[in-house]
């Protein structure tokens, strides 16, 4: 494995499970979390965090669809980029968590198996080079890791 696609796995795994500086990656957002406390709204029409874990697991499945020229609409939901989650229950709440690690690791796995040279090719899609998706996809569990964080201050007591 070259030294490019290792860093690029590092940040992958420190944005979302690994210990990093930068503090709690986004499982560690998510960690402890029931399925009533996932479902709170900082205001009416905000996402829950429950809702952002499903669309971080979607937007891990765009990225590994460019990577690996997937077919389209092989996501396991219904749906793209928004899936609401009104009344769902801890069943529910716990699927999507195990759905978001296996897009993970799907994710993971697809650029562990790149080949150098390909980080400067585009996607299957040929919109952005392989290399800006991951960092895209390392970019949105930061991005929304910290969403989750401020969502939690603003609904919980403690």
């Amino acid at each position: 494995m070259s030294r490019e696609i290792g860093l690029l796995l590092v940040a992958l795994d420190q944005a979302y499970d690994h210990k990093s500086w930068h503090g709690t990656n986004l499982r560690g957002a998510l960690r402890g979390l029931t399925a009533e406390e996932a479902a709170l709204r900082t205001a009416s029409g905000r996402p829950s965090i429950h809702e952002l874990v499903v669309l971080l697991a979607y937007w891990k499945y765009t990225v590994l669809r460019q990577l690996t020229n997937l077919p389209k609409g092989s996501f396991p939901q219904k749906g793209s980029s928004w899936f609401p989650r009104e009344n769902a229950n801890s069943v529910q709440w716990n699927a999507d968590r195990t759905l978001l690690e296996r897009m993970h690791q799907e994710l993971r796995a697809a650029v562990a198996s790149l080949k150098p040279g390909e980080l400067d090719r585009p996607s299957a899609k040929a919109r952005y080079l392989k290399r800006d998706l991951i960092l895209g996809a390392v970019a949105h569990d930061l991005h929304h890791g910290g969403q989750i964080q401020l969502i939690k201050r603003f609904t919980m007591k403690g």
